[in-house]
């Protein structure tokens, strides 16, 4: 894989784990929001919403560390071109 198309899949590794730990935590705020102020559901909807959405941000973030770790262990596996492996 040349330099360039390895640089572009850091870069796009990096997005999705921005996106994996960002949508759980807000989406899950906002929907505590939502309930709290649209269905009367009461203070508790927020707290709620803060803990699942850093649970399932620690998930996401636990995810994509799982795919770098398979992604450099697939670029060690790989020999380097012009290089002579004695084994």
């Amino acid at each position: 894989m040349s330099g360039y198309m390895k640089a572009l899949r850091y870069v796009t590794w990096l997005t999705q784990l921005g996106l994996s730990v960002a949508v759980p935590l807000v989406g899950f705020i906002l929907l505590g929001v939502w309930l709290r102020d649209s269905r009367g559901w009461g203070g508790w909807t927020v707290p709620v919403g803060i803990g699942l959405g850093l649970l399932g941000a620690a998930g996401g973030l636990y995810n994509s560390f799982k795919t770098l770790n398979r992604m450099l262990k697939q670029d060690e596996d790989k020999p380097r071109p012009g290089t002579n492996r004695h084994e």
